[in-house]
């Protein structure tokens, strides 16, 4: 339903996109639900020719103005309502993470935080808590699960769109 709600917008952004960088989606390998790898799609806020790597790890200078307009308002995100509908991902959950980050793979394993599908958007991300803090991600991850209830998944949401969190954060 998201995605044909928001197709004008997807279809605006994906034009901006294609003229900012040329390559206006950015696909990349990332660890999904019991470890399983899974093509996550974004939005590109970066040069083409940037190096797969963690993102609290990027030099900012690699994200483009319109990039840095996306992840601010997280329309960067939107793109993943494909994987949503494919069921790879939830609109709530872990962010998932690059499988190039063992600390945070193994501190998410120890909390069975992989039994979960990984999410557009969760408590981490609304409180502002990035991949760089791998313990204590996992630990909000797995406080989410915890006490995820229908209420709960749908105030995530709103925080979201309301602008809760930061995006993913470029470390200057």
């Amino acid at each position: 339903m998201a995605l044909v709600l928001t197709w004008p917008l997807l279809a605006l952004l994906f034009f901006a996109c294609w003229i900012d960088t040329r390559s206006p989606i950015f696909r990349q390998e990332r660890v999904g639900q019991y470890k399983k790898p899974f093509t996550l799609v974004k939005f590109r806020t970066m040069r083409p020719n940037v190096a797969s790597i963690a993102t609290h790890l990027v030099d900012p200078s690699a994200v483009t103005k319109l990039g840095h307009f996306l992840r601010r308002s997280k329309l960067d995100e939107l793109p993943q309502l494909w994987n949503v509908l494919t069921g790879e991902m939830s609109l709530v959950g872990p962010r998932p993470c690059l499988f190039s980050q063992e600390e945070l793979i193994d501190e998410r394993d120890s909390r069975n935080v992989f039994n979960a599908r990984p999410g557009i958007t969760g408590l981490s991300q609304i409180n502002g808590i990035d991949m760089s803090t791998p313990k204590l991600l996992a630990e909000t991850d797995e406080q989410m699960l915890k006490e995820m209830g229908l209420s709960a998944y749908f105030t995530l949401i709103l925080k979201t769109v309301t602008g809760s969190g930061s995006g993913d954060r470029i470390k200057r």
